[in-house]
């Protein structure tokens, strides 16, 4: 592996690394414990910097933050569902 890559890596301590093609691009997909927003520059720049990359994050949600969510979510289906009132401005076909 180049030396950048495993220097990158090192520094993510990712819990796992899937390098891959999509849509005619080198593509790496890199799970990693993203604590706080402010990990979010030392977390791209070194692929902006190294290699020119593109990043996208995308937040993910254990089974057990889901848990942790769920009072949450049902409060806001509560509030804003359709059941609470809300009506769909699309018709039926």
């Amino acid at each position: 592996m180049p030396k950048t890559l495993q220097s990158i890596l090192a520094d993510i301590k990712p819990e796992s690394a899937y390098f891959l093609e999509e849509q005619g691009h080198r593509t790496a997909y890199v799970v990693f414990d993203l604590k706080d927003a402010s990990q979010i520059p030392a977390i791209c720049e070194p692929w902006f910097l190294a290699f020119n990359a593109t990043v996208e994050l995308h937040p993910v949600m254990t089974v057990d933050d889901l848990g942790k969510a769920m009072g949450g979510i049902q409060e806001t289906v509560k509030k804003y569902g359709r059941s609470a009132g809300a009506k769909s401005s699309r018709k039926a076909p």
